[in-house]
């Protein structure tokens, strides 16, 4: 790898360190090819990425970055996972550690707080971009549906006394 190469790099990672909304540091030591690509796979359908990178180039591309502070993890065979989803990347990640205890995970950042194992498995328990906005949108039209009944019950019930008030004339 020439300079230009090793600088295109650096300024990939530093752009991925500063528009991820969390980063996760793991070890993949022992990891196939095809347990590699089928992390990668995962990553990219939770809206995240995954990316192995050379540990120094990763330390420059974080000076001044506001995750800098994991580059105390970068030691060994180190590979990023990250998303702009806060939540996406490390749920990931924490998902596919379980499953296969060659990956560990090390810790990782979310803007500018560091976080350890406990951390990143925190962050992987809370809901997701998508399930919020859901939750959301399911608590702002709880409402509307409520007023609509309170609206139409005092119609359905002068009808129902309406209809008992007939049944009793008739009989």
């Amino acid at each position: 790898m020439d300079r230009a190469q090793k600088e295109q790099l650096v300024d990939e990672l530093g752009q991925i360190f500063e528009s991820s909304g969390v980063v996760v540091v793991s070890h993949y030591v022992g990891l196939t090819v095809a347990e590699m690509q089928d992390l990668r796979a995962r990553a990219r359908d939770a809206g995240g990425s995954v990316r192995v990178a050379k540990n120094r180039l990763a330390k420059i591309a974080l000076e001044g970055k506001p995750c800098a502070s994991i580059a105390d993890l970068l030691t060994g065979m180190t590979v990023l996972t990250f998303s702009e989803d806060p939540v996406a990347a490390a749920k990931v990640a924490q998902e596919y550690a379980k499953e296969n205890p060659k990956f560990e995970i090390l810790g990782g950042a979310m803007g500018e707080n560091a976080l350890d194992q406990a951390g990143v498995e925190a962050v992987s328990k809370m809901p997701s971009r998508d399930e919020l906005i859901a939750t959301i949108a399911g608590m702002l039209g709880a409402p509307a549906s409520n007023i609509a009944g309170a609206i139409g019950a005092p119609a359905s019930n002068i009808a129902s006394i309406l209809s008992t008030i007939e049944d009793k004339a008739a009989a």
